[in-house]
């Protein structure tokens, strides 16, 4: 009993934790407020987006795996705060402040669930996995349809170019999808078309 007591007292610390991406926001606004939305509702609707989309896989997927695995991608941003998209000077210290979240946070659970989530959380990073490069996919998909429908807003503040979108996601959503890839370059010249990128 002590034992199943102490398993549970571990995951319900780490579920408590994860309480923390409910206050990290991101550059990319909701539809329907004038705010940016947090990384707990960046997540669930990344999950949503594997279950609706996962047809449009470039390799058959398993939906469950992906959805896991996007559910996690950004527990790491409680520790290492959320890196803009086109901050070049904070993605130099990236990496480093992601690992480092990553080794503190998965170890709050029981030994072989920190393994294993710390497994998925690897394994988004790496893309090798097709389920990790759908995933990526949709990680940057989501706030460019956000971004595109609310007039760009947060490529305006930030001055992002047609030429940064290309680069940042330039190979890596096609990876994905080819049906997504193809979204993606329509939303970025229709972006430009409309004045939304420099």
């Amino acid at each position: 009993m002590i034992e199943e007591n102490l398993r549970l007292m571990q995951q319900l610390r780490f579920l408590l934790e994860l309480d923390k991406l409910k206050n990290i926001y991101r550059r990319t606004y909701v539809l329907h407020e004038d705010r940016p939305e947090n990384d707990a509702e960046h997540s669930f609707h990344l999950a949503i987006m594997a279950c609706i989309l996962a047809e449009h896989a470039k390799e058959q997927i398993d939906v469950l795996h992906t959805m896991k695995m996007v559910l996690v991608h950004d527990v790491v941003e409680i520790d290492a705060g959320d890196t803009y998209a086109y901050d070049t000077e904070g993605a130099k210290t990236k990496a480093v402040r992601e690992r480092n979240a990553a080794d503190r946070l998965f170890a709050l659970l029981p030994e072989e669930q920190g393994r294993e989530y710390r497994a998925l959380w690897d394994e988004f990073e790496e893309r090798r996995s097709p389920e990790a490069k759908f995933a990526n996919a949709l990680d940057r998909i989501q706030p460019m349809l956000l971004n595109y429908q609310k007039g760009g807003i947060s490529w305006k503040e930030h001055h992002v170019t047609e030429d940064q979108v290309i680069a940042r996601n330039s190979g890596i959503i096609e990876d994905g999808s080819d049906a997504i890839g193809t979204l993606c370059r329509e939303l970025i010249e229709a972006a430009k078309r409309e004045g939304m990128l420099g």
